[in-house]
């Protein structure tokens, strides 16, 4: 019943996924809502709900991803960086949240799926230096962007850009922008049923 419901929000993108994939993302839902149960983390409970409001959410920023190497800042349960390993396979993710009991249940994910695109850390984000920088620094629900660009403003590689996920078209933060940093695009991310 999840795999068809998987199916019916995939058809109402461009996304094109494969069937070890799709068990992929269905087997993060469980393990999401399993493990929810006893570590409380996210307010979603319900399977279905999870894959619009976490696994539809976090697909949808996929076409924008380029370059290699990617930090997911304050991922929480692995959001979105978690399925969008999951469909791109070629790209390197790195998690980064301060809570060891999210980046445990990441550890747990990454295991149980067999995934070797995905490196879990933890940390604050103001405390984590990486040499190589990053091609796209992604947040969902993280900060605002003022915040965002000034606790992160370390990450990015050159040429590489911030991937903000905002609910809202946010107006008063592009307003605030901190000096070196330009909006280079935005995008309207059409989420199936949300």
């Amino acid at each position: 019943m999840l795999e068809q419901r998987l199916n019916e929000l995939l058809a109402q993108t461009e996304l094109a996924l494969s069937d070890q994939q799709k068990q992929q993302l269905l087997a993060l839902v469980r393990l999401l809502h399993k493990w929810n149960k006893a570590y409380n983390l996210t307010s979603v409970r319900e399977p279905e709900a999870m894959l619009v409001k976490h696994i539809m959410d976090s697909l949808v920023v996929s076409p924008w991803l380029q370059g290699q190497r990617f930090i997911d800042v304050g991922t929480g349960p692995g959001l979105p960086g978690l399925p969008l390993a999951i469909i791109n396979p070629d790209k390197q993710f790195f998690l980064l949240d301060s809570l060891g009991k999210r980046i445990r249940f990441i550890r747990q994910v990454i295991l149980e799926l067999g995934l070797k695109n995905v490196t879990p850390l933890q940390s604050r984000v103001e405390d984590f230096h990486d040499e190589a920088g990053f091609d796209g620094v992604l947040s969902r629900a993280f900060a605002s962007l003022t915040d965002m660009l000034n606790w992160c403003g370390h990450l990015p590689a050159e040429g590489g850009c911030f991937l903000a996920l905002k609910g809202i078209y946010p107006n008063d933060e592009l307003a605030q922008l901190p000096e070196g940093f330009a909006l280079v695009g935005a995008h309207t991310l059409v989420v199936p049923e949300l």
